[in-house]
């Protein structure tokens, strides 16, 4: 936001917020902020919440829990979560997300692929109205924008890492 980063915590309820200051310059430890989850969400074992992304304002925060495959919007201020209703749809093994206005991309690791999610101006609903893959991907985390393309780099997790283990960042055309 432009206040502020945000970290979220895979296996505790909730996220970190680092202030940053007008020179863009990030707080000191004893600045960070832990705000706890609350509400709608309900972490499980395993990997829960990884994306965020916030709206433009940053009034409204954005997550995926990649284990339960659903989506929520958080409020800064409190830490109160509420589920955005995919109608049966779920973005399982969600990472990294990108919300671009109305739509929210969620690259799902594992799976080698990103949803592309249509919400509801009140970010209350939403469709996964696209799966798009790339025989490049291999095991994408993250993703960022630049113009029409999206940008994802792969962590190669199925693979023993070793000092000459390639990496890269497969661009593709936004869905």
């Amino acid at each position: 936001t432009k206040d502020a980063a945000w970290f979220t915590d895979s296996v505790n309820q909730v996220l970190y917020k680092v202030p940053v200051g007008e020179n863009g310059m990030p707080g000191t430890q004893a600045d960070v902020e832990v705000v706890p989850l609350t509400g709608d969400i309900v972490f499980q074992q395993g990997f829960n919440v990884n994306g965020i992304d916030a709206t433009p304002n940053g009034s409204t925060l954005v997550i995926v829990q990649s284990n339960t495959g659903m989506l929520f919007t958080v409020d800064p201020s409190s830490g109160a979560t509420t589920e955005i209703d995919l109608g049966g749809d779920d973005v399982t093994n969600g990472d990294g997300i990108l919300l671009d206005g109305k739509t929210l991309y969620v690259v799902q690791n594992f799976f080698n692929q990103v949803a592309k999610v249509s919400l509801d101006a009140g970010l209350s609903e939403g469709e996964v109205v696209s799966l798009t893959s790339d025989p490049r991907f291999d095991v994408p985390t993250t993703v960022a924008e630049f113009g029409n393309a999206l940008y994802l780099p792969n962590a190669r997790f199925n693979d023993a890492p070793t000092p000459d283990t390639e990496y890269w960042i497969t661009r593709i055309r936004k869905p």
